[in-house]
């Protein structure tokens, strides 16, 4: 028996949640972006895409395509509400989900679409349940794998069901352009006409030789692609993360290490907040900046035990800071722990004298998650100006991927 599963995609999700919180905005062309000075458009309203305004415009760029746009300040937590509320619709009808992003999810309902009358039937459930409780619109794509649900729900967008049958699939595929499948992106798609191949069927009968040669490993797995194929089995469990790590955009440029200081420590905290919660520690600090050119590199360093303590993380990170010869004004600071072992594992010399820091950590991080973010806070934080709050593309609702927002 084929496996039967589901893409639940939202349709434009944050320019939507917004139109049902606020009516004055439905059927308005509107775009959501940062709250900083030199934002980007992050989503807009299907009203707005007819003008052709995109994701990653600038609101100037926008107003220009379209004079009527309205803006709004995104609320990443008014979205993280909603994604939690999908999830729980999602397991009424299979315990078997992977919330893939903040607006997408896949089942497995290969045991249970039976239930509720086949996939098809489950699947207008799903968008019937998703319209009435949180207001908005979703897309439901299913096929025998992520990749032909995903491709089905992208084709049938936005508010529409689509089951690509194994039956029909090849048909579907033989002139589907490559750029359609989920994970080909423009630069792959640019070597495989460079092969003139341009459509899933050319690729699904190159060679793999040819294939392995141009792309290694991905060769043949590309090859199985061009056929509808993917062996990718849905990730019903948080993996262990590889790191933890925040970064942030200022509102304007910073030129003194001064200025930065503050701003690094944040992120140093939120690090470490993250990683205390989940009972992470670890031992390489790496510290990220983008200049106001875009221009962007990172620096490592190893702490010599492992840890989340915020001021070891903090100082580790700043002393890369303070060796780098900034050319221009930094735009973006980002701190990441990684070289993880678990919390547990600390060394007899390692545990001297850190019982207390560490009960002090777990007692302000108690009050941080009752009351919220910076109850209690480091006074070097106090007054500090919050850089633009986007959220990332791996947040999830639940596990070390869940961060404050």
């Amino acid at each position: 028996m084929s496996m039967v599963i589901l893409c639940v995609d939202m349709d434009a999700f944050f320019a939507s949640v917004e139109q049902q919180a606020n009516p004055a905005l439905r059927d308005k062309p509107i775009a959501v972006t940062g709250a900083g000075e030199r934002t980007v458009i992050t989503t807009s309203s299907y009203e707005a895409r007819a003008y052709g305004v995109r994701t990653g415009m600038t609101p100037y760029q926008a107003r220009k395509l379209c004079p009527e746009i309205i803006f709004v300040t995104g609320d990443n937590k008014k979205y993280a509400r909603t994604c939690r509320r999908l999830e729980d619709i999602c397991r009424r009808f299979s315990p078997d989900v992977e919330i893939y992003s903040i607006d997408e999810v896949f089942l497995d309902v290969t045991g249970s679409h039976h239930l509720f009358g086949g996939p098809e039937k489950l699947g207008r459930q799903i968008k019937k349940i998703v319209r009435e409780e949180l207001g908005i619109n979703c897309t439901v794509g299913i096929g025998s794998n992520v990749l032909m649900a995903k491709l089905a729900s992208d084709l049938s967008k936005p508010d529409g069901l689509r089951f690509i049958h194994d039956e029909t699939m090849a048909a579907l595929l033989e002139t589907l352009p490559v750029r359609k499948l989920w994970g080909i992106g423009g630069r792959t798609e640019e070597k495989l006409v460079a092969m003139n191949i341009r459509t899933c069927g050319e690729l699904s009968r190159a060679s793999v030789t040819v294939l392995t040669k141009e792309f290694g490993v991905l060769g043949e797995r590309l090859q199985a692609m061009g056929r509808g194929d993917l062996d990718r089995p849905l990730e019903l469990a948080a993996r262990d993360p590889k790191s933890i790590g925040h970064s942030t955009t200022f509102p304007k440029d910073l030129w003194k290490l001064d200025d930065m200081k503050p701003q690094l420590l944040l992120l140093s905290e939120m690090v470490c907040r993250r990683a205390r919660r989940h009972g992470y520690r670890g031992r390489r600090i790496t510290l990220t900046v983008r200049y106001s050119n875009f221009k962007t590199f990172t620096r490592q360093t190893n702490v010599p035990f492992c840890t989340n303590d915020t001021s070891e993380i903090y100082l580790a990170a700043l002393s890369i800071l303070e060796d780098v010869d900034l050319q221009k004004g930094v735009r973006l600071l980002g701190v990441t722990l990684s070289s993880f072992e678990e919390a547990k594992q600390m060394t007899l010399f390692e545990n001297e004298g850190k019982k207390e820091r560490e009960a002090l950590f777990k007692a302000v991080d108690s009050i941080n998650d009752k009351f919220g973010g910076e109850t209690i806070t480091w006074a070097s934080m106090a007054s500090h100006e919050e850089g633009e709050g986007v959220i990332s593309p791996a947040w999830r609702p639940s596990g070390v991927r869940e961060s404050d927002l």
